[in-house]
């Protein structure tokens, strides 16, 4: 007979039920909320419940990071060890905490008490390092000393061992030239009654969806997520489209390792995100979007519970549209938007084939816009000013201005926003110059490319970046000094590719796992004959034969170090 009580899991799974296999997310992650992992008891009755057959429930399961099939510790503890966290010694921080719970990482205590687990990108860069201690942040948590973790202080301990310690949500450091989107940023959340009525969408409202497409597509706003396509022709594209139902979804999986501008946005401004899902509704016919937050942002939905809330109170939300939230599960290949779709229907997050492409057959295969945060929060600007307004910031083919996300080897890490335009070293001024001499800057995140004191008086646009051979990509100022050694730095980013790798193609499945393991012996100083040609042949093959962008630019960063540093391949 089974140990296992399912009492508990009817009414914690009963409002998704009538979604079928889309509500598969949601009910996994409240019936985990209950259990702590998720037993096969469990998982057969979900299965049950919304009709999905149990062999796909296990396969979303196993597919997510965050679902356990295993039991684990009540309480868990995962410390980020990707790059920027590691160059405040998150190691030695994993190292402290195991140790203390005499407990290796990815091990629980036998009482299962307590579960420790290395992590990758956690989304807290500038406030490195940092953990994620069940649902809340915990940043900057470690004295270093000599390279060295000195004892924790006594509250940095009970954060840890105490289930009844309150850790607070991460701070939003935000610095620029302008506050344009960050206006009301830095001071906790803004709710409606500050942030004020939803002027932007009571003017698109008075427009026709044409002229609303119109005036985004003179604004030349173009994806701020990394793909940088233009959003008018996108919005266009849908508002064209054949549908019965159409969709309007925010990508919000922001999991680049050194993003973490999303996170700022959505904690403490949700309205402008929900007022700019609202003007591309308009703009395209849809009525129902989805707000799609990585799982390792646990604590920003209840603050887009509260703002969505709010928003149907004033009546800006109604059965005319309506936004849901979706909680991701720990894959960084939900950040590619046909992944996303799959997510939100409730399947393990494969990227699809294109064409068809989501303005046509999107989520549900209907017509669908996707956006990312920042790129809806440049609408309801652009409306509310106007498109000539909005084209005065920044250059003629770089409008607007950038929001991007400043790390590593710097005085002040942190968001800053600047008109599209400015140089690398204005930027590096403005977070209060590199601490040491600068070695490296990783553009762009992991999928980017490394810049040196040759680029700092490269303009921050995109046709100058392209120019130098660097990726404006979502954001990403990884800053390195010249005490950081750039071979530990790409086996990181060799092993967060392989760990990420949805498996789907070939080439990016096996691809990603020999780039980690030439990685690993480049930063052991025990490459093999011919290991530099072999890492050029696997990583022009991920970029040219790979089905989406996770393997097309897995191995970007790579191939651009081998240029700017070729003695560090080289057989030892």
């Amino acid at each position: 007979m089974s140990e296992i009580n399912l009492a508990p899991l009817t009414p914690a799974i009963e409002k998704f039920i009538p979604l079928g296999r889309s509500g598969l997310l949601p009910a996994l992650h409240a019936a985990q909320k209950i259990y702590g992992w998720l037993p096969q008891e469990v998982a057969a009755e979900v299965a049950k419940s919304l009709r999905v057959p149990l062999a796909d429930v296990h396969g979303v399961i196993e597919f997510y990071s965050l679902f356990y099939n295993e039991p684990v510790g009540r309480k868990i503890i995962r410390v980020c060890t990707d790059q920027a966290c590691a160059l405040k010694n998150a190691d030695g921080l994993l190292r402290h905490l195991c140790d203390h719970h005499g407990l290796e990482p990815n091990q629980t205590t036998p009482e299962r008490t307590l579960t420790i687990e290395p992590s990758p990108c956690l989304g807290l860069c500038e406030q490195a390092p940092a953990a994620l201690v069940d649902d809340k942040a915990e940043t900057n948590i470690s004295l270093v000393t000599d390279s060295k973790v000195s004892r924790l202080s006594s509250k940095r301990q009970e954060t840890f061992e105490s289930a009844a310690y309150e850790l607070g949500r991460p701070r939003s450091i935000v610095g620029g030239s302008l506050r344009l989107l960050t206006a009301n940023c830095g001071n906790g959340t803004t709710s409606l009654a500050n942030y004020g009525e939803y002027a932007a969408l009571n003017k698109a409202l008075t427009m026709s969806s044409e002229e609303v497409v119109n005036e985004i597509k003179a604004s030349g706003l173009v994806g701020r997520g990394g793909a940088a396509f233009p959003t008018g022709v996108k919005w266009e594209g849908a508002a064209n489209a054949d549908g019965d139902q159409k969709y309007v979804v925010c990508n919000a999986d922001e999991s680049e390792p050194g993003t973490f501008k999303d996170r700022v946005l959505l904690l403490d401004d949700p309205h402008r995100t929900i007022e700019g899902m609202c003007i591309a509704s308009h703009a395209i016919g849809a009525t129902k979007g989805y707000i799609y937050v990585r799982g390792e942002y646990p604590y920003i939905l209840p603050v887009l519970e509260t703002a969505l809330t709010e928003a149907r109170a004033a009546g800006y939300l109604d059965e005319n549209f309506d936004i849901e939230i979706r909680v991701g599960a720990g894959a960084y290949i939900c950040g590619e938007e046909t992944a996303l779709f799959e997510s939100i229907e409730g399947k393990r997050g494969f990227p699809r084939v294109k064409p068809p492409f989501p303005t046509t057959n999107g989520l549900f295969d209907k017509p669908t816009v996707i956006n990312n945060v920042e790129t809806l929060f440049n609408v309801p600007f652009i409306i509310a000013k106007g498109a000539a307004d909005y084209r005065k910031v920044g250059t003629e083919k770089s409008p607007g201005s950038k929001l991007f996300c400043v790390s590593g080897d710097v005085a002040k890490p942190g968001v800053y926003e600047v008109p599209f335009g400015v140089t690398l070293r204005e930027l590096l001024e403005m977070s209060g110059g590199v601490t040491g001499n600068l070695q490296s800057v990783l553009f762009g995140g992991a999928a980017g490319a490394f810049a040196t004191s040759d680029h700092l008086d490269v303009k921050l646009t995109f046709e100058d970046l392209r120019a130098a051979g660097l990726p404006l990509g979502s954001g990403v100022v990884m800053v390195f000094n010249e005490t950081r050694d750039m071979r530990d730095v790409l086996k990181r980013l060799g092993h967060f590719f392989a760990h990420e790798s949805c498996g789907k193609c070939y080439p990016c499945q096996m691809g990603t796992q020999r780039q980690m393991e030439i990685l690993e012996r480049v930063a052991n100083k025990v490459t093999l004959p011919d290991d530099a040609i072999r890492l050029q042949d696997v990583g022009w093959t991920m970029t040219d034969a790979s089905l989406c962008g996770l393997g097309q630019t897995a191995a970007s960063a790579v191939l651009s170090a081998m240029k700017l540093w070729p003695s560090l391949f080289v057989e030892r």
